[in-house]
């Protein structure tokens, strides 16, 4: 029973559908307001929330991102610039944006 219980959790974990937390420093090189993707100095891109402030973002900021992993795509939860300013006044981080604004419900 205990074999079977193993071999579970491995398929759970192999699941592309499960998500995984992470994060990346790197410089924005680009931002597309159209499909909500962001791109740092890594090559990597980043899927940003659908109700998101592009204003407080700019090509060339330094930042940090943290993001859950979801197959192949990268779900920014938050962006913190480097220097270690606030990115706007009202708003430090996307800790604000209500879960079910965000991709895959806030993972």
């Amino acid at each position: 029973m205990n074999r079977f219980a193993l071999i579970g959790a491995f398929i759970v974990f192999l699941s592309p559908n499960f998500a995984f937390a992470d994060n990346a420093t790197g410089t924005i090189t680009a931002i597309d307001q159209t499909t909500g993707i962001m791109t740092l100095d890594n090559g990597n891109t980043y899927n940003l929330p659908g109700e998101f402030d592009y204003s407080v973002l700019k090509d060339g900021m330094k930042v940090t991102v943290f993001y859950d992993t979801q197959g192949a795509k990268r779900y920014v939860n938050d962006i913190e610039p480097e220097d270690g300013s606030a990115l706007s006044d009202d708003s430090d981080n996307l800790s604000d944006v209500p879960n079910e604004k965000k991709p895959n419900g806030g993972y």
